[in-house]
């Protein structure tokens, strides 16, 4: 079903800027035509001083419009920064209001020095990438700097990591807005994988298995995969692959950044939104499928990883299938 609803995204765009920072939101956001599907958002570029801005590839951009995007757009992407510039008291004011009117300000990589200076993440999270963290904490103080996760959603303020994660951050926003299946689908249309779970640590360099399916993390995760509705304990998760639970804990750490316990809840949430969002089944029966067992326990999860409950996501979420007429457990 066409997205109906549209949702301006303000992108903010600055001299000496890499071209590809400026590209991702647009990429994600403004998907549409050939395989994409059409998002519903509309994405403008602004800066701060419109006109012709050089950026690091060499080229310049020409950017029409100013700061005055931020007054009306309901989210703001700051996709990167130059943390040798101190933002201006104009552009620090502008993110300030955009925040105070409701529009939610997303920073991508080091866009998370713009989003620490203008405040509106004093007291809580913000990611950036793993080499800037350090200097943003020092000059920072008032936010705690993540440079272990992929991104950090404070609900009205996101902020990511870098270079690619930035990529996943967007696609999590369209999730969150619009649903699993359209991120999905905008996912494939730009060759990526539709969620990454872990933390930065993942991109450390791993030995590459000589043969597909030598290395036991990679069997377990195919083998916990065909298996999410079924009780799966540590135990018998690592003997199924012959590792010791120690040993088997560790490299799935290492390999995915995560535990195995939270990287089977969030495949299972992954699940479970699916089958709210394209199915008719009960809460109860989408429960059992995706592997938490009963409708309370997936209510505990969405409501402590998503912050909402798997009724109000199915009423917000749901498309492709005609309202139920199971009632809701």
């Amino acid at each position: 079903m066409p997205v109906t609803e549209s949702h301006r995204v303000a992108v903010l765009a600055f001299p000496g800027m890499s071209p590809f920072h400026l590209a991702v939101p647009s990429a994600v956001f403004a998907s549409g035509g050939g395989t994409a599907p059409d998002t519903g958002y509309e994405v403008l570029v602004c800066a701060e001083h419109p006109g012709r801005l050089p950026t690091s590839a060499g080229y310049d951009v020409v950017v029409d419009h100013g700061l005055e995007l931020f007054a009306d757009a309901r989210t703001v992407v700051l996709p990167s920064w130059d943390p040798a510039r101190e933002p201006s008291a104009a552009l620090v004011s502008a993110v300030r209001s955009a925040h105070a009117r409701g529009a939610r300000v997303v920073g991508l990589c080091l866009g998370a020095y713009v989003v620490a200076a203008s405040g509106v993440a004093d007291g809580r999270t913000v990611a950036t990438h793993w080499h800037a963290a350090p200097d943003l904490a020092r000059r920072y103080p008032a936010v705690s700097v993540r440079s272990d996760i992929p991104w950090s959603d404070l609900g009205d303020v996101v902020t990511s990591a870098g270079v690619a994660a930035a990529l996943d951050t967007c696609l999590h926003v369209v999730r969150t807005d619009r649903g699993v299946e359209l991120a999905d689908a905008v996912a494939r249309a730009l060759v990526l994988g539709p969620h990454r779970d872990g933390t930065q640590t993942q991109f450390i360099p791993a030995p590459v298995a000589r043969r597909p399916g030598e290395d036991p993390v990679d069997r377990a995760i195919d083998w916990a995969l065909a298996r999410l509705d079924e009780p799966l304990d540590l135990d018998t998760w690592a003997r199924h692959v012959h590792v010791a639970r120690r040993t088997f804990t560790r490299r799935f750490r290492e390999r995915t950044g995560v535990s195995p316990g939270h990287w089977l809840v969030q495949q299972r949430l992954a699940r479970a939104r699916v089958l709210l969002e394209t199915t008719d089944l009960t809460v109860d029966e989408v429960a059992r499928r995706a592997g938490f067992g009963s409708a309370a326990t997936l209510r505990l999860h969405f409501t402590e990883h998503l912050r909402t409950t798997p009724r109000r996501h199915r009423e917000t979420f749901r498309r492709t299938v005609p309202p139920s007429s199971a009632a809701e457990q």
